[in-house]
């Protein structure tokens, strides 16, 4: 039986659309046939060689960290406990660790040194079956808009800054009184403004990016407040922040944007004692005053994806109908297409590949 692959055989090059074998699942795999997969600007990042300092590649890749689908065969030595049965719509957790790490045993799998993730070796979302060993995989009942186009991108896209936001909360930044800012609505951004609200406990919610369009999405997804970035300095911005808020500083922001400058102006807003927490990955550095740093007593996490528990709370919201979904459908034609206008930041939400 064969299913179409979108795969990578270097670096900078187009992913070749092609006709493989569907893979066999081992003992303790499932064999999931997908019916969403979200495009992520790491995918675009993958290709253009932005991990090839940190993780070995054995090309050709299948690109496509985020997938939700349906169960289409069990493995032997899957256990019964595991309660996956043919037809089940699942989504698929896509950092799988050693287990053995102490970030394993902590459950932060999507931090283990000796780990793999989905889409960055021989099976990833851009195919049509995908092989997942059972204990990465949750069973989400299919009703409503819980369908793989719209759950796929809750993997990362809305994951991510899921954790970067329970950070901030346990540090005691968020809550009634406060300003909290949502930089860079994109893929990220847009889960981030509802994150912001749910978890926000009351904070003013101002959303940061440079397209109106993107902004308009945050407002809907409820963000207070909505400031258009784009050819501003941090003085411009503090005023408008100060017009819209009555205060013109942050106590907190989550920063899904990445770039080196989204996270200059982060820092440049922020009061004393508040903190930025990292999630996006567009640059390759920081550059931060280090006086107000240290003076002013600020914090910087970094929040990379989110682990297994993580993504069921995740998927509670959305299944409690608390999440909305920014989702652009794209054909497994006009993947590389849809690639390059990811890396432009001209798709609005998530890009989803659906296979009809």
């Amino acid at each position: 039986m064969k299913m179409r692959a979108a795969r990578m055989y270097g670096y900078k090059q187009p992913l070749r659309l092609e006709e493989i074998d569907v893979p066999n699942p081992g003992p303790e795999e499932v064999l999931v046939r997908v019916g969403g997969a979200g495009m992520c600007r790491t995918d675009f990042q993958l290709i253009d060689g932005y991990f090839d300092n940190g993780l070995d590649m054995d090309f050709p890749i299948t690109p496509g960290h985020e997938v939700a689908g349906w169960v289409d065969g069990v493995g032997s030595a899957v256990p019964k406990s595991a309660g996956l049965s043919e037809g089940d719509q699942v989504v698929v957790f896509g950092s799988w660790g050693d287990g053995a790490c102490r970030q394993c045993h902590e459950g932060n799998e999507q931090l283990c040194a000796h780990g793999v993730w989905a889409g960055f070796g021989r099976h990833g979302g851009y195919q049509e079956y995908m092989p997942v060993n059972y204990r990465y995989l949750i069973k989400v009942p299919g009703r409503g808009d819980l369908t793989p186009d719209n759950l796929a991108p809750l993997t990362d896209a809305g994951l991510t800054p899921y954790r970067g936001l329970k950070k901030l909360r346990a540090a005691g930044l968020l809550g009634a009184g406060r300003t909290l800012a949502v930089s860079g609505i994109g893929g990220l951004g847009s889960y981030g403004a509802q994150y912001a609200k749910l978890l926000g406990g009351g904070a003013d919610v101002v959303a940061f990016a440079r397209s109106d369009e993107k902004l308009k999405i945050a407002l809907e997804n409820g963000a207070d407040h909505a400031i258009n970035v784009r050819d501003k300095d941090a003085d411009a911005v503090r005023g408008e922040l100060e017009a819209l808020t009555g205060r013109p500083e942050l106590d907190a922001v989550i920063e899904c944007a990445g770039s080196e400058e989204a996270i200059r102006l982060a820092f440049s807003l922020l009061a004393t004692e508040g903190a930025v927490a990292s999630v996006g990955l567009i640059g390759n550095r920081i550059d931060v005053p280090l006086f107000p740093l240290v003076a002013r007593e600020y914090t910087y996490f970094g929040s990379f994806w989110g682990n297994y528990n993580d993504l069921t709370e995740v998927l509670a919201l959305a299944t409690a109908g608390q999440i909305k979904h920014s989702v652009t459908r794209v054909r497994f034609e006009d993947v590389n297409e849809t690639l390059e206008s990811i890396a432009q930041g001209e798709v609005l939400g998530r890009a989803v590949i659906v296979y009809d």
